[in-house]
């Protein structure tokens, strides 16, 4: 019997007519990964995408059964087509090792899917597919897991919660000064290798998202000796390839940095003083261990002592070094960061923060415990992995079926009290979520000669019809035009850093504002002489309004004991995050007549008492014409009895 028999018997000709016939993509092929491409090969899926920018490492090996040891060092997207073909030649796999953020994998790409799965290890990585998918319109399984747990996901723009209604953790980062100054944990000196010290020598200048910069205000004289360290670090930086290149770093970063924080002795009251090491002497100590290099090396489970520690750190200032100067020969790119799976910047960072440790009297740490701390490495166990990947197809059919009411979110939870597995209707999308609670269209432009002022009048302003409204338009988080800040709008796309996965997000700053509309911007396939913004042919522009209208926000005026509540005009803007922020553009106004005594006055509102001793109140704003409006008289319909006692006994 043919494979075809057993698929009809299991899923009846109609879905098994749609499997045959869909194309999807995969994203990652990593642990569930694996699974996943399996199950969609075994499933009869006729054309599978897939798409993962790593390459295969040994650690790898235990869980991602697609991969065998001679395909280290290997793109997995590549190892992975050619070893998932074999459960079924007749599927055909396509393949790309590149990074899904690339611009070749824009929205027109997206939108010849049917469906997309979601099988990756990052946050970032989840959020863009999500945002994709939401602009092309295409459903997305998303799916992960965490040890023993794991959750599966089906996203319908419009029906079901997206990844990101629900706000996801942050990883947690750490106040400047503990790092820098004054650690008393493993994770705090594994931090400063890798965010700081790292960086300073062969990456980009200090990774910010790892600290914590709240606490600056307070301990200014300390950033200060800080920075000061920071810019001696960059003067260092240069003398890389040459021979004094380790010594003048090990000296200033486990001498006199630590010297200068061992003289603050106020700081060291309660806990014991850093101790600061000298190259020269431990060069010394080390010369034996200088021989036992390689057995050092490969002997990452041992706890390595205070001198091997300074062999691993020779030894991979010397490889790193190397690299670099490969680099500037090549005219290349000559930054180095971190990568969990790269040996040399793993060792560096392991015996830089081993030697700190050392230094401040911190228990020391393995290369493979360093590897799981810095890497931010969360225990994955292949049963868990097999289990999603098979929640994943199942969650399929329902999607290639239409059957909304059907999906589900499922949730292994085996150490739960009641189920091991749990699974609940798919949740309704936030209305004020900022991914999913927007009206997405789609641009062509030319990107070498439209400009940005091209986008604002002939697509906003015309084609989407915001010509009689006050607006923004950002990319990502960025400003690139408000009625204020027209600087940019000469520009030519490409020079704004514009391309086919660029989304640009209008905000509609009026009284009743429209939900904010996000345009996926995509070039054109042949080059135009003028230049033209157009939207795809298949949108039909009706923007919602936003679903909740602004809260208005009080000002309370506190007259000797009782507070009167008076409603702030609607006069704001919104920021990249929908957060609301005040304009200049409307203001309350306060109009004070020629003669009297003024009592109160708050640049929102007057009180004032004339020579026949009546109160007068005025209290005036800007209507969204500009002409200003007395709007005085509810205040004072109930002012004279609550006030004309306290304030004038």
């Amino acid at each position: 019997m043919s494979r075809d028999t057993y698929y009809n018997q299991a899923l009846g000709p109609t879905l098994q007519a749609s499997v045959k016939q869909a194309r999807v993509l995969m994203v990652g092929a990593g642990g569930i990964g694996c699974e996943l491409l399996k199950n969609l090969v075994c499933s009869g899926y006729g054309e599978i995408h897939m798409v993962d920018l790593d390459t295969i490492d040994l650690s790898n090996l235990n869980r991602q059964f697609l991969f065998r040891k001679e395909h280290i060092k290997k793109p997995k997207a590549l190892v992975a087509k050619e070893q998932a073909s074999n459960f079924n030649p007749n599927v055909n796999i396509v393949a790309y090792h590149a990074n899904i953020k690339d611009s070749q994998f824009d929205v027109k790409w997206f939108r010849t899917f049917k469906l997309v799965f979601n099988a990756l290890d990052n946050l970032d990585a989840r959020r863009h597919v999500n945002k994709m998918c939401l602009a092309a319109d295409v459903p997305l399984i998303e799916s992960g897991t965490t040890g023993f747990n794991g959750q599966v996901q089906v996203i319908k723009k419009g029906v079901t919660a997206c990844y990101d209604c629900v706000a996801k953790e942050t990883l947690k980062s750490f106040p400047v000064c503990t790092i820098r100054s004054t650690p008393s944990q493993p994770i705090h000196c594994i931090v400063w290798a890798k965010s700081y010290l790292l960086n300073e020598m062969f990456g980009q200048s200090e990774d910010e998202s790892a600290f914590d910069h709240s606490a600056d205000q307070d301990n200014a004289k300390e950033i200060q000796e800080l920075k000061k360290e920071a810019e001696a670090l960059k003067k260092i930086r240069q003398a890389v390839g040459t021979e004094e290149f380790p010594r003048l770093l090990f000296d200033k970063v486990f001498n006199s940095d630590v010297a200068r924080l061992r003289s603050m002795e106020d700081m060291w009251k309660s806990r014991r003083p850093p101790e600061p090491l000298s190259f020269k002497l431990m060069r010394e100590k080390a010369a034996g261990s200088m021989a036992e290099k390689e057995k050092i090396l490969q002997a990452g489970q041992k706890v390595w002592s205070l001198e091997e520690n300074f062999v691993v750190f020779m030894n991979s200032l010397e490889r790193l070094s190397k690299r670099v100067i490969e680099l500037k020969e090549a005219g290349g790119d000559q930054t180095i960061t971190f990568d969990k799976d790269d040996e040399d910047t793993l060792d560096f960072v392991a015996a830089s923060a081993n030697i700190r440790c050392n230094v401040f009297g911190i228990e020391r740490k393995s290369r493979f415990d360093i590897k799981q701390m810095a890497g931010n490495i969360i225990p994955a166990i292949a049963t868990t992995n097999a289990l999603v990947a098979g929640l994943c197809v199942l969650q399929a059919y329902k999607t290639l079926k239409g059957e909304w009411d059907q999906v589900k979110e499922t949730y292994l939870a085996p150490f739960g009290t009641v189920r091991r597995m749990n699974s609940s209707r798919p949740r309704e999308p936030e209305p004020t979520c900022p991914v999913c609670g927007v009206f997405h269209v789609t641009a062509t432009a030319d990107f070498s000669t439209a400009t940005l002022n091209d986008v604002v009048e002939s697509l906003i302003k015309t084609q989407l019809g915001f010509d009689e409204r006050e607006f923004s338009l950002y990319k990502e988080t960025n400003l690139l035009y408000d009625p204020e800040e027209t600087g940019l709008l000469d520009k030519k796309l490409s020079d704004l850093g514009i391309t086919g996965n660029t989304f640009l997000t209008v905000n509609d700053d009026d009284d009743r504002p429209f939900v904010p509309v996000v345009i996926s911007m995509i070039e054109s396939s042949e080059p135009t002489e003028k230049p033209v913004v157009a939207l795809g042919l298949d949108e039909k522009v009706t923007i919602p309004l936003h679903p909740v209208q602004p809260e208005s926000e009080t000002n309370g005026m506190d007259f000797n004991g009782v507070v009167i509540e008076t409603e702030t005009p609607r006069g704001k803007k919104r920021g990249a995050d929908g957060d609301i922020e005040e304009t200049s553009a409307k203001r309350k106004k306060a109009t004070i007549p020629d003669e009297g005594v003024v009592v109160i006055d708050d640049d929102s509102a007057a009180i004032v008492q004339d020579a026949t001793g009546s109160i007068a109140i005025t209290y005036e704003e800007e209507n969204s014409t500009g002409d200003l409006v007395d709007v005085s008289k509810a205040l004072k319909r109930n002012l004279e009895s609550l006030l004309l006692e306290p304030l004038f006994a």
